[in-house]
């Protein structure tokens, strides 16, 4: 069953717009659109941050967006080249996945801004945003060790691929760093892109950890990690969520959430093409760019004790002031720090 669904966009779609232009664009004639990757516009993770930033443009411009969800490894090339061929200005495509489509599409349709986000594309006509996810993971494995109590706690990775060995090495290394003899149980839940949408397997998961006694789980898998935050409330244990916000998924056992702000990336792809300020080339946000980071809201801030938010504060200022280093598993090829 195909289940691509897309928004009413503006009328009047104009050709007249080249990569390089410099004039900010006419509402009437902008046409921004956004390809969601596996899991969905609403998947509570990484998406649905995405998502978050397009609608947030929607209401301060009044300009609506396109936008199609990946249900099969086809659709990647298929919907963005789809967008691309009806004059769409600026197509912003949510994950890692989407390079090698991004590539070709865009050398076939050098007029339209792509904007990458979570991966690297070298074009004059796409816009690469990364995260240091490094830097935020080790934020919320300073939190997970004071506040667990077994000194054991839990990764739960989606797919097994460089992008989340970053996140289980800068959380180790948060970790460690906070309490040298913790103990930290790592897995990941596959190797093919059906790792990031199991809950069930995420649940097992979860479960075999605070069987080995685990009491605060970070899950980095998409929706699959759904599964684990609810193992791990069922249990009485603490998540960690990912991506956006999830404190509110389950009150009093999500910790924190190590934020990645794609709604940000999103936005401002959106936003930049409509304004005229838009800019091919690489980025990477980080703490100091505030693309990263962790959450503190009324769900998780009574789990939160003086110590916490003393040890996590210095840690982030630390790492902004380059004090601090924090190894990035992608640049060394490990994780030895």
């Amino acid at each position: 069953m195909n289940f691509f669904r897309r928004a009413a966009c503006a009328a009047a779609l104009s050709l007249s717009v080249v990569a390089g232009a410099t004039g900010a664009e006419s509402e009437k004639t902008f046409a921004p659109a956004i390809v969601f990757d596996m899991g969905g516009r609403f998947d509570k993770s990484f998406n649905e941050g995405a998502n978050q930033g397009a609608e947030r443009f929607k209401a301060d411009t009044g300009v609506n967006f396109r936008w199609f969800e990946i249900t099969n490894e086809a659709q990647r090339e298929q919907f963005l080249r789809r967008l691309a061929a009806r004059n769409a200005k600026v197509i912003v495509a949510v994950g890692f996945s989407m390079a090698p489509s991004v590539e070709k599409v865009a050398k076939e349709y050098p007029e339209v801004r792509f904007t990458l986000i979570d991966g690297f594309v070298d074009l004059p006509n796409v816009q690469s945003v990364e995260f240091a996810e490094h830097e935020g993971s080790y934020l919320v494995g300073v939190l997970a060790a004071l506040a667990s109590k077994t000194g054991t706690v839990g990764f739960v990775g989606g797919m097994d691929i460089p992008l989340i060995r970053r996140f289980v090495c800068g959380y180790e290394q948060g970790v460690k760093a906070t309490r040298p003899d913790a103990k930290i149980i790592s897995n990941m839940a596959g190797s093919t892109p059906a790792a990031w949408a199991d809950p069930t397997r995420g649940s097992e998961l979860a479960k075999s950890q605070m069987d080995r006694g685990a009491d605060v789980i970070f899950a980095a898998a998409g929706q699959t990690g759904l599964g684990v935050l609810q193992a791990a409330a069922d249990a009485g244990k603490q998540g960690i969520g990912v991506d956006s916000n999830q404190n509110h998924l389950f009150p009093g056992h999500v910790l924190t959430s190590m934020i990645k702000r794609v709604d940000v990336a999103a936005y401002n792809a959106f936003k930049g093409v409509m304004d005229g300020t838009w800019k091919p080339g690489h980025q990477r946000l980080g703490l100091t760019e505030e693309g990263v980071g962790w959450a503190l809201d009324e769900n998780n801030r009574p789990l939160i004790t003086p110590e916490m938010l003393a040890a996590v504060t210095k840690a982030s200022d630390e790492i902004k002031a380059g004090t601090r280093r924090v190894v990035n598993y992608s640049d060394a090829g490990n994780c030895n720090y």
